[in-house]
């Protein structure tokens, strides 16, 4: 699968180059720039990677005017591991957070999104409606009926998110054939204010701009945040219904994707 424009390029890593291109793209989103780390983290390198690789595919996004000989110029990633996959890795990356259990007895195509990640230059332009494009195009060849994965919130204070836990749970939690539960060990409430307490605009201004793109498509959360101390983050999950998606979520996407 190869998507590409007139600066863009998107395809899935088909060789270790890749896929260490992608790893140094997410140290420096989520090492260098949130703090993050892990136990196969390669600060001589500057790699960020875990046990889980190896078994994904990596949508790479690569911008051809930065590619030179020594930088292949990927400016974006995302990390997939379709429901019929599972063999190599034995579960999904968000199983180590979430009860996965509502999902996988559905019957349904899934696939799991992980590790997203722009460049810092490519923010706020079209480079993720780039990725999107490809990604969409990836649901389509292998037949994905939900989508699904983890996303970050950065810091580990629960209390300076109230606003936004708080209005995700009352807002956007997802019906129970598609809710997912933190796991009990490391479950953190995500109804932490009363509704009349909620300030939408306050919540919106602080839930990262990626959560709110799958909230435009029709996405919704599950039960719990999940606070990740070794990445600097606390996650919520997020899942979508593909056949759910109303007309006009279908439609926003396509408009966005095209600008």
């Amino acid at each position: 699968m190869i998507f590409a424009s007139e600066d863009f390029e998107t395809r899935i890593a088909k060789t270790e180059s890749d896929l260490v291109a992608a790893q140094k793209l997410r140290y420096d989103v989520f090492v260098k720039e949130l703090g993050g780390d892990g136990d196969l983290v390669d600060h001589g390198l500057g790699i960020e990677r875990d046990a889980f690789d190896p078994f994904y595919d990596h949508l790479l996004l690569v911008d051809r005017k930065r590619a030179t000989e020594n930088d292949a110029g990927v400016v974006g990633v995302y990390r997939l591991l379709r429901g019929d996959c599972l063999d190599g890795p034995g579960q999904f990356y968000s199983e180590a957070e979430y009860d996965l259990t509502a999902l996988k007895s559905s019957g349904r195509r899934l696939l799991e999104l992980g590790r997203s990640c722009l460049h810092a230059d490519y923010r706020g332009g079209p480079a993720m409606m780039h990725l999107w494009n490809a990604l969409g195009e990836y649901v389509a060849e292998h037949q994905i009926e939900v989508l699904f994965g983890v996303a970050s919130f950065h810091g580990t204070d629960l209390s300076a998110l109230a606003q936004p836990l708080s209005y995700l749970r009352h807002r956007y939690l997802a019906p129970k054939e598609l809710r997912a539960r933190g796991v009990t060990a490391h479950y953190s409430s995500m109804d932490l204010l009363p509704t009349d307490e909620i300030d939408r605009k306050a919540a919106m201004l602080d839930t990262p701009a990626l959560i709110k793109a799958y909230l435009r498509l029709g996405g919704f959360v599950g039960d719990g945040a999940f606070v990740d101390h070794t990445f600097n983050t606390t996650d919520v999950f997020l899942v979508m219904d593909t056949d759910k998606m109303t007309q006009r979520h279908k439609d926003r996407y396509m408009r966005e994707s095209k600008t």
